[in-house]
């Protein structure tokens, strides 16, 4: 079972759009011992609602018995800055104010979250890390992270992400910040619980486009052809938005984090794309799966084609985005050689 720490950070943290915190705590997870030099490293970062625990949100890739043994590798997940489940974002304490810092929080882009992420590399003494991956925003993650830190990370397998952050990317997340601002609650920032109505639609829009027609279709269908009016897929939304409040998900923290989504762009000050991929010393393993709407194959096909050292490969499944979740058995077949 994986281990949670907390380091506190006294010295200044500055951010890429220009905000800056005096301090902060890092939340992560780690395998239950200490980091022995020398010992296999495996780097998750975790998705947009997921947390530093990948046990929780990826069970069948993380634990006991699993590709990712924490018996037999060494595990470390960092909470993102911004993720309601660490102790760094607008729901977390303003030491200056004692009451959150709602939407007084910097804003954050991809790069700030991977300085943060090599301030636990740093604490935890680690200098080579074996494999790193993540899926979405993870995948942003990791591929920030082996152009900032080239001769730190061997292996890097990108999962369902993007080079850069797209317009009908930023269309939905625009879509679901105006859905959290139709709540007067949230504007008004006088407890955590602010914007929860609008969370729940945001959320609701999220998963359209984590999703496609057919795997709605298959799973949604109503159960009696005479129904008058369809609900099945209505109630599915609504459960999905009341699952994330339930799971102490907070509005503010899903603002900022999308947010951080409309800042990948590896190319940023760096020459473009291309010249930043082509820095990339890491092995790469490159994964699309065939429906995700977010990020589709031909984008990681051309990603694959840029890095030097990079494999590419399909993950084939009707249920879109979501699909790194779901396609467990084709995942682990693309991944077992990577730790072996």
């Amino acid at each position: 079972m994986l281990q949670r720490h907390e380091i506190h950070i006294s010295e200044p943290f500055y951010f890429e759009d220009g905000g800056k915190l005096d301090e902060m705590t890092l939340v992560f997870h780690t395998s239950p011992r200490e980091y022995k030099p020398g010992e296999k490293v495996v780097w998750i970062c975790h998705a947009l609602t997921g947390n530093s625990n990948p046990e929780d949100w990826w069970p069948t890739m993380v634990g006991k018995g699993q590709l990712f043994d924490p018996d037999e590798v060494y595990v470390v997940c960092n909470s993102m800055l911004c993720s309601p489940y660490g102790k760094c974002g607008p729901a977390t304490i303003n030491p200056a104010t004692g009451k959150p810092y709602f939407l007084d929080f910097p804003r954050t882009s991809v790069r700030d979250i991977v300085n943060a992420n090599i301030l636990v590399r740093k604490h935890l003494g680690i200098e080579k890390i074996d494999l790193m991956l993540g899926p979405s925003i993870g995948g942003f993650q990791t591929l920030e992270w082996v152009i900032m830190e080239p001769e730190v990370v061997s292996r890097a397998v990108f999962l369902a992400t993007a080079v850069r952050g797209t317009p009908y990317m930023t269309a939905f997340n625009e879509s679901q910040r105006m859905a959290l601002l139709a709540d007067p609650t949230f504007r008004e920032a006088k407890d955590i619980h602010g914007g929860e109505l609008g969370l729940k639609c945001a959320r609701s829009i999220a998963l359209i486009s984590y999703r496609t027609f057919e795997g709605y279709n298959f799973t949604q269908q109503e159960n009696d052809d005479d129904t008058l009016f369809a609900d099945r897929a209505a109630s599915y939304q609504r459960y999905q938005g009341q699952k994330l409040v339930n799971r102490n998900f907070d509005a503010y923290s899903y603002w900022y984090l999308t947010y951080s989504l409309d800042s990948m762009n590896v190319g940023r000050g760096r020459g473009g794309v291309t010249k930043a991929l082509e820095s990339v010393k890491a092995d790469c393993t490159v994964i699309s799966i065939t429906s995700d709407q977010l990020f589709p194959p031909k984008q990681l096909r051309d990603t694959a084609e840029t890095i030097k050292r990079a494999k590419y490969y399909e993950i084939n499944s009707m249920f879109g985005h979501d699909g790194f979740l779901l396609e467990n058995d084709q995942l682990a077949a693309i991944l077992k050689p990577l730790i072996q």
